[in-house]
């Protein structure tokens, strides 16, 4: 220990926390590694909170496992988020040298907290929960579990008129990809304030809303799996009670249901843009739906400057998608416009924004910019 430098506490023994003290000793020079997933090689997602900072004073935090994590190319260009009181996040300038991610701050307060991204905490989405079951017109129509028994509800705003469109939203199946379910946040707020294109949308269509569903990992600092060590997103071809209980739920319901939009919010790690996938592989791929997904993307171009169509994924070749993740799977199943939306964990390199970077907020705004988009395309849908 330094002579009379201040004995710096690493925690992480809260709900999204996810972090190992390799050594404290400096308190200047904190060397820390990420757990992986509990059931899973998987790791990138951290979150702690450093108390005895010294005002004023320069701390230094290393995370020297980042070069063997899920993505290892994702720290080049990243910044690490921080916070003094848990609402207000900010970038904190990171460096990344192939093995060690290292980021510090002049502290301002005894305590700081820092994550990969700005966390969607339990009280927060319970709260959420509670804020979309008492809007008018929003029912709680069935509630799965996960594994470990937390609530999944499906919501719906509408009343299950069957000549109304389908139009489901789905979020954080990574649990990691905490921007998942600030974007179901901004669905929320859409549905409390009811500004004009909101309830024109709930004339032509109902929304079928599932809020966060891997709350399993989210609460145990997971990057990608549930609590059996399952990515959700790859199990839409053999989701079980057993192992993916999350996905069977969704499953079914959407079965009861119908499906006429779907959208399956995400993050992505290396990419500093929005963007979406769809389903080009799929067997089952027409030119209407071609039509369709080209009059989504460029409507939400026109929407907000925080999407784009110049980066994103590889698309597939014909008939070779990968019918396990989402997208694919109900796009194919329902013969509906299905799409996954990324949103970056770094800056969004079209509109950068510095301080906060990509946040939760604009992840909110986002969703109803998207819903606005939906709203316009309702009539074509079928």
């Amino acid at each position: 220990m330094h002579a009379n430098a201040p004995l710096v506490d690493i925690s992480a023994d809260f709900d999204t926390g996810n972090i190992q003290v390799l050594d404290s000793s400096n308190p200047y020079e904190i060397r820390l590694a990420i757990l992986p997933d509990s059931c899973s090689s998987h790791f990138q997602w951290f979150h702690f909170r450093a108390e005895g900072l010294q005002v004023g004073a320069r701390h230094a935090f290393i995370i020297t496992n980042a070069g063997q994590s899920s993505y290892p190319n994702a720290w080049h260009g990243y910044n690490a988020a921080a916070s003094y009181d848990g609402v207000e996040w900010l970038r904190v300038p990171s460096e990344y040298d192939g093995q060690a991610l290292r980021f510090s701050v002049t502290a301002e307060q005894p305590s700081i907290s820092f994550a990969y991204f700005e966390p969607y905490r339990e009280a927060r989405h319970l709260a959420l929960i509670e804020r979309a079951s008492q809007l008018p017109g929003v029912e709680r129509i069935a509630c799965g579990n996960s594994l470990q028994g937390r609530d999944i509800p499906l919501f719906r705003a509408g009343d299950g008129t069957p000549a109304k469109r389908k139009v489901w939203l789905i979020a954080q199946q990574h649990p990691g990809e905490h921007m998942a379910e600030w974007f179901m946040e901004g669905v929320i707020e859409a549905l409390e304030q009811r500004e004009p294109w909101m309830q024109a949308l709930l004339q032509q269509a109902e929304l079928y809303l599932v809020l966060n569903m891997n709350p399993d990992g989210a609460f145990h600092g997971h990057l990608r799996t549930n609590a059996a060590g399952k990515d959700l997103n790859r199990a839409w071809q053999d989701a079980s009670e057993e192992e993916t209980p999350e996905v069977r739920f969704v499953l079914d319901q959407m079965d009861l249901h119908g499906v006429d939009v779907f959208i399956d919010a995400h993050g992505d790690e290396e990419i500093p843009h929005v963007f979406t996938a769809a389903c080009e592989g799929n067997p089952g791929y027409t030119p209407r739906l071609a039509e369709l997904e080209a009059a989504f993307r460029d409507a939400l171009c026109k929407q907000t400057p925080d999407f784009q169509q110049q980066h994103g994924y590889t698309r597939d070749a014909p008939g070779q998608a990968n019918m396990r993740l989402a997208c694919n799977a109900v796009g194919q199943r329902f013969d509906c416009l299905a799409m996954t939306l990324e949103m970056p964990f770094k800056d969004h390199l079209d509109a950068p924004q510095p301080r906060a970077e990509w946040s939760g907020a604009r992840s909110a705004r986002l969703a109803q910019d998207l819903l606005k988009v939906v709203s316009a395309l309702v009539p074509r849908l079928r």
